[in-house]
């Protein structure tokens, strides 16, 4: 076997080359790096926003979109007392009606945005575990409470979104009175509003949802029991997990295009690669010959070239590793759903290591072995 320094001397030879090849496979694995941290977010978002012990119980046909769902408001009471198996704590069974709604908000400043509001009771507390108020309090009539990432949602920044700031709902203005974080779920991107007041404002009088805890995640069957001999409330159930699942799945195409851009990108490098190793390996046609005449095989001689081809493309990794790392690390993105933020998990980071490998064997292989395939003696004479 050749040593490795060979071929890591090898790269000093052309400094401007080994920099055009370093910069081409940082930008690839960067777009790599990229399209794994923004599919990594999104599906770990849905996936762990919904709780096993939860079931909604939602309109018949709504299945898709809670926000389109309407169920009339004696569902909660008449889910309280049908039901057995609702877990409790202090005595208080933990289930929440509650309405969904999409609407403008505005700010005093005259900046206005979209946002998901969600009008609850302090039932909320009982089946959305996850919630905790860190700053403030509970809001009462005429406030609000926001979640730590609604900010991007609205595209405001923190003042607007302090606890005492103001936020107008159809003219109507509401006081911040606290902020809650529910790490790694939607909820963190919502408004939450006195359920009272939101009912009120956007004129209905029904709810989106009844989100009901159960003491054991088995018990499932129960619920749907409940929404299937329930006839005149028209409702159905469906678990939170998998509802959001169901969400995760609607959103693959999307996720899927990303990957296929950053593969279509991966590939069209390997192509522009292969002009720049033809060329390089064609000018050391007869040091790849003399290599064979001092008695190296020509699978050893291959195997240095494609370790010269690593080392370019490690380099590459640890150039676009650092970049993604101060670009897109915690990078918040905003979607339909919500906010989620980017994360480089080990898996990501996995997924472009494979892909430098890729890189340098796909793309040194068709030029190596074109040069490799000469006869010695034709081999010196071209290199002549």
């Amino acid at each position: 076997m050749l040593p490795f320094s060979y071929a890591f001397r090898n790269l000093l030879r052309e400094p401007a080359h080994v920099i055009q090849k370093v910069g081409g496979s940082a930008l690839v694995l960067f777009l790599i790096l990229a399209a794994g941290a923004f599919n990594q977010g999104m599906n770990r978002l849905l996936l762990t926003s919904g709780s096993s012990h939860n079931v909604i119980l939602m309109g018949a046909g709504s299945e898709e979109s809670v926000e389109r769902s309407q169920i009339p408001l004696r569902t909660e009471s008449m889910a309280i007392a049908g039901i057995r198996g609702i877990d409790q704590r202090a005595g208080f069974p933990a289930v929440s009606g509650e309405v969904h709604y999409m609407g403008v908000l505005a700010f005093p400043g005259g900046h206005t945005s979209q946002g998901l509001m969600r009008g609850v009771t302090p039932a909320a507390f009982e089946v959305h575990r996850d919630v905790r108020i860190i700053e403030g309090h509970w809001p009462r009539s005429g406030e609000v409470m926001v979640g730590t990432l609604a900010q991007f949602v609205l595209g405001v920044g923190s003042p607007e979104m302090a606890v005492g700031a103001t936020i107008l709902l159809e003219g109507q203005p509401f006081r911040i009175s606290g902020r809650f974080d529910a790490v790694g779920t939607v909820m963190e991107s919502e408004i939450w509003f006195n359920r009272t007041d939101l009912m009120t404002l956007i004129q209905r009088e029904s709810l989106s949802c009844v989100v009901v805890r159960l003491a054991n995640p088995d018990d499932f069957s129960r619920v749907d029991l409940f929404a299937k001999q329930r006839l005149d409330l028209e409702l159905t159930a469906v678990p939170e997990s998998a509802y959001y699942a169901n969400l995760a799945r609607f959103y693959g195409p999307i996720r899927g295009m990303i990957w296929l851009t950053a593969a279509l990108v991966a590939v069209g490098a390997v192509m522009g690669g292969l002009n720049i190793l033809y060329a390089s390996f064609s000018a050391r046609v007869q040091e790849l010959a003399t290599l064979q005449i001092l008695g190296y095989r020509r699978r050893v001689v291959l195997v240095s070239l494609i370790q010269e081809s690593l080392f370019i493309q490690l380099i590459g990794l640890i150039v676009g590793t650092i970049l993604a790392l101060l670009l897109l690390e915690g990078v918040v993105v905003q979607f339909s759903m919500g906010t989620f933020q980017m994360e480089l998990s080990p898996s990501v980071l996995g997924v472009a290591a494979l892909t430098a490998i890729a890189l340098a064997t796909l793309g040194t292989l068709p030029p190596a072995l074109r040069c490799l395939r000469l006869p010695v003696p034709i081999a010196l004479h071209a290199g002549a």
